[in-house]
């Protein structure tokens, strides 16, 4: 039926793709001699430029004994040059009036600033310096490693969610390294050294494993000059082989109940899923993302529509699916029981769901509004300066074309509801499953607890 809330939404799904496509039109990169790619969008809206440097090396290349150290070291990475001591890479950034970071994923690591574009070249030199000449003092390392083990106390250890979450990551996953946790196991943090991180430093912070990225009111040649400037005499270095780390298939349900101190319990399943390999020619990552839409886009999404505001199973429902990444992929559903309610119940009704999907498939008008939802969220991201940069730098590490993301945006639009129900057939099965539960104790609240919590969060980068 042709209504008039369907000819809308054809309408706006149809103007976002028109608003997107010309967003990586004014992208351009090059390839240094010593193997940096470096990738530039410019954009005018502002006289602001965000710099960014992306090292292909997270925690997926970790090894047993090691886990964290790619976080530990990007804690480092702040801590001193000979040219540059300790603490002044962000006095410098600041005083230009910029802000910088970083963050760690399973997949990379980036490092990034945001400044007025005449002061892209402070930038790139600070970048360069810490690049090759990070100084790595065994002082600064026992300093930075304690402020590391309280930062996983804070944000893992006492928080009963980070907990389920890093328990199912560890059973979901048998034999990708995704299980371990990106911050690390902390017997790991306790027997690490300055030299295992100096080790990941020497191995992967070169030039031809990185990626600038530059996106702001600037000119790619100038940028290029500027690269060439500052990293072209970085010499490249012979990185280490990379074995595939595929996940072994699954051949059985798995299940895990994790104990800590909680009000309620929680819920998470989890099923292994295809990622995003051939942006051309893959359909089921599209129809897993339309499906997460579904399930989970909007307010009037299938899980809380059905779940929590008819059946009042529960309070709360939020499904997890990133086509993009180097490793595994994996597909998300977590869930908190309303008052009354077992988890039992709650995983049925959950699974009951994502079976009607695979039964009778997606209503147009459900599908439709999930299409725009999932295509809207892609698009506003390309509003931020800083997310234009994120995206070509995600994309980049997992080993894709950036330049793709339009079409990403078409593939989107024409999944079929068949398709939808077909990777719910296919990959939603319990042989597949892995399931997380919460079993919620009593809370202690103790002085100890709160000091720690305020101290990690003022160390916290």
């Amino acid at each position: 039926m042709n209504t008039p809330l369907k000819r809308f939404l054809v309408l706006a799904q149809t103007v976002l793709i028109c608003i997107a496509a010309p967003v990586w039109a004014e992208t351009q990169e090059k390839t240094l001699d010593n193997g940096l790619r470096v990738a530039v969008k410019v954009d005018r809206r502002a006289p602001v430029v965000v710099s960014q440097v992306w090292y292909r090396a997270g925690s997926m290349d970790e090894s047993y004994g090691s886990t964290g150290v790619a976080h530990v070291l990007e804690h480092m990475m702040f801590k001193g040059t000979a040219q540059v001591p300790s603490g002044e890479f962000s006095k410098r950034i600041a005083a230009a009036g910029g802000r910088e970071n970083a963050f760690t994923s399973r997949d990379h690591t980036a490092y990034f600033q945001t400044l007025q574009k005449d002061r892209l070249n402070l930038a790139l030199q600070l970048e360069a310096d810490r690049m090759r000449n990070l100084l790595l003092s065994p002082e600064e390392f026992a300093r930075e490693i304690e402020v590391v083990k309280e930062e996983r106390r804070l944000r893992t250890e006492d928080s009963a969610q980070a907990r389920l979450y890093e328990g199912l990551m560890a059973v979901a996953h048998a034999s990708s390294p995704y299980r371990h946790p990106v911050i690390g196991w902390m017997d790991d943090l306790q027997h690490m050294t300055v030299d295992d991180a100096r080790a990941w430093y020497e191995r992967w912070y070169a030039p031809n494993n990185a990626m600038l990225v530059v996106a702001g009111d600037v000119e790619p040649e100038q940028v290029f000059a500027l690269a060439q400037q500052h990293f072209g005499h970085i010499a490249p270095r012979r990185l280490p082989p990379r074995k595939p780390q595929n996940e072994v298939e699954p051949s059985g349900a798995r299940r895990i109940t994790v104990k800590a101190p909680a009000k309620l319990p929680l819920l998470a399943l989890a099923w292994p899923v295809p990622r995003l390999q051939m942006p051309t020619q893959d359909w089921e990552p599209y129809a897993l993302e339309i499906l997460a839409g579904v399930l989970d886009g909007h307010a009037s999404a299938r899980l809380n529509q059905t779940l929590v505001r008819d059946r009042r199973l529960a309070t709360e429902v939020s499904v997890g699916y990133d086509a993009v990444s180097r490793g595994p992929g994996l597909f998300v559903v977590d869930a908190s029981p309303a008052e009354g309610q077992s988890l039992a119940v709650l995983e049925a009704a959950l699974k009951a769901e994502i079976a009607r999907i695979a039964r009778e498939g997606v209503a147009v008008a459900e599908l439709s509004r999930a299409k725009a939802q999932v295509v809207a969220a892609q698009v506003y991201q390309q509003d931020s300066l800083f997310y234009q940069a994120m995206l070509m730098g995600e994309w980049s590490t997992a080993g894709l074309d950036y330049r793709d993301r339009p079409l990403r945006l078409a593939k989107l639009q024409a999944v079929s509801s068949e398709q939808v129900s077909a990777v719910a057939r296919k990959y939603f099965v319990d042989d597949r499953l892995t399931v997380a539960q919460l079993d919620p104790q009593p809370l202690a609240a103790t002085p100890e607890t709160f000091k720690r919590g305020f101290a990690g969060a003022r160390h916290a980068r």
